[in-house]
């Protein structure tokens, strides 16, 4: 199947475009919009959320993968890597720094073929999606074998909100499984203890949890948290 990665939105054109396109020319597969709303631009939030999500799917998964402020530019190569069986196709920016970094095999090919149209703002439609049917139907893309390197040099846990979900739940890029039960959160100044679930809590209480991606989540009791602790994507966390 082919799994989408997008800061599109599912407002406005973008994702069903991408999605007709891929219905066209691999009308075959099974086109799953894993995420939509990753927050607009920001590769650093969507590498992470990449890194846990994409291990959930199975080896085969072939993922369109765009985050790309540069995008038009071709300031950033466009590659398919291979990383642990699945394949992600994409802006090289660092959207795969995390999850590459975490797989035990990675290769990377930068995409040399062009379409007849190219847009200079569509990408996802124009040159990743007909990719990716590339791969759906067993062709190769047209592209050249290269040394891959990180682009940054995040940390393995990002003590930062990644993602606040419309319950105003605000997602970080920390690993639950890499932090005790017993350790405080600071947003600001203010301690956030942990709860395994919103009813240990009073209502209006903050805590943070392993949410059900396996990263921790603030979050406040029939309330939202961003709003109460007054935090947006990209805070940092003490």
């Amino acid at each position: 199947m082919i799994a989408l990665f997008t800061d599109y939105g599912v407002q406005g054109p973008y994702t069903g475009q991408v999605e007709a396109v891929l219905h066209r020319l691999a009308p075959r597969e099974r086109v799953i919009n894993l995420m939509a709303d990753v927050p607009p631009q920001n590769v650093k939030a969507g590498a992470y959320f990449l890194a846990v999500l994409a291990p959930a799917l199975p080896a085969g998964t072939i993922f369109l993968c765009v985050v790309d402020p540069g995008v038009g530019s071709f300031r950033d190569r466009p590659v398919v890597m291979k990383i642990d069986g699945r394949w992600f196709i994409g802006p090289d920016n660092g959207l795969f720094d995390i999850v590459a970094r975490r797989a035990r095999r990675v290769t990377c090919r930068e995409i040399t073929w062009r379409p007849k149209k190219l847009s200079a703002s569509f990408h996802g439609r124009d040159l990743y999606a007909p990719a990716c049917a590339m791969l759906a139907k067993g062709k190769s893309v047209p592209a050249r074998a290269v040394n891959w390197k990180e682009r940054h040099h995040w940390p393995g846990d990002l003590a930062e909100v990644i993602y606040i979900d419309r319950f105003g739940n605000c997602i970080t890029g920390i690993r639950a499984d890499n932090l005790k039960n017993t350790a405080i959160i600071r947003a600001g100044r203010r301690p956030i203890r942990n709860a395994a679930t919103f009813t240990a809590v009073r209502k209006g209480q903050a805590f943070w949890y392993a949410n059900s991606n396996g990263l921790v989540e603030i979050a406040v009791n029939q309330a939202k948290a961003s709003e109460r602790l007054r935090l947006k994507v990209g805070d940092r966390l003490g």
